[in-house]
């Protein structure tokens, strides 16, 4: 029953998240040609909006799209593009002390550097699940992926040498890591693997 409940409020969930960035879509469509019809008072800067309204609404419109991939993808990029942009807007919009303007300027260079040393390949990824019992060489023409295999392997047979390669238990979560792809046992039965989800980097 509880499974049951979980799937039914994970699918209630998505189909929310996707209705409010339905609105929020229309609701950038109109803004955008709202400005555009407004571009014509740009010149006269007694007449709002003027230059500076025209780059608050921009960065606005702009925070907005990037709000909408995030609800959709759940990736870690569209995250720090949305802080990236929010905290741009804040510096260049806003005109505030100096000391506010060294703040975001540094906030800015934390992001970049949370990027790049503390995104792993794989937070922008892409799962797919397989019976342990396919082959290697199947799965590696369906899915576009260079999984390392000998003549006959099943990703059952791959998945356990690597672990027994790096001398890591067997079980359910245990990961095999390639140069662009990791291979993690998903479900086990009877003592064996019987699923095995093939991560694929998506950067």
């Amino acid at each position: 029953m509880t499974k049951y409940l979980s799937a039914i409020l994970k699918k209630l969930a998505t189909a929310m998240e996707i209705f409010i960035a339905f609105l929020l879509a229309v609701g950038i469509i109109l803004l955008s040609a709202r400005l555009t019809l407004d571009l014509i008072h740009i010149p006269n800067l007694e007449v709002s909006p003027n230059y500076e309204d025209l780059l608050e609404n921009c960065f606005n419109l702009i925070i907005g799209v990037e709000l909408i991939r995030m609800v959709y993808t759940h990736r870690p990029g569209t995250v720090f593009e949305v802080l990236l942009f929010a905290i741009a807007r804040q510096v260049i919009i806003e005109h505030g002390s100096p000391l506010n303007s060294l703040i975001g300027v540094v906030a800015i260079a934390v992001l970049f550097a949370t990027r790049k040393f503390l995104f792993c390949e794989f937070d922008e990824a892409e799962k797919i699940l397989f019976r342990a019992t396919q082959k290697v060489f199947l799965v590696n023409r369906l899915i576009h992926v260079n999984i390392p295999f000998e003549e006959g392997d099943t990703l059952r047979d791959v998945i356990i040498r690597q672990l027994d390669k790096h001398q890591e238990e067997v079980g359910v979560g245990a990961c095999a890591y390639f140069s662009n792809l990791g291979l993690r046992v998903a479900k086990m039965h009877k003592g064996e693997i019987s699923r095995v989800e093939v991560i694929r980097s998506i950067k």
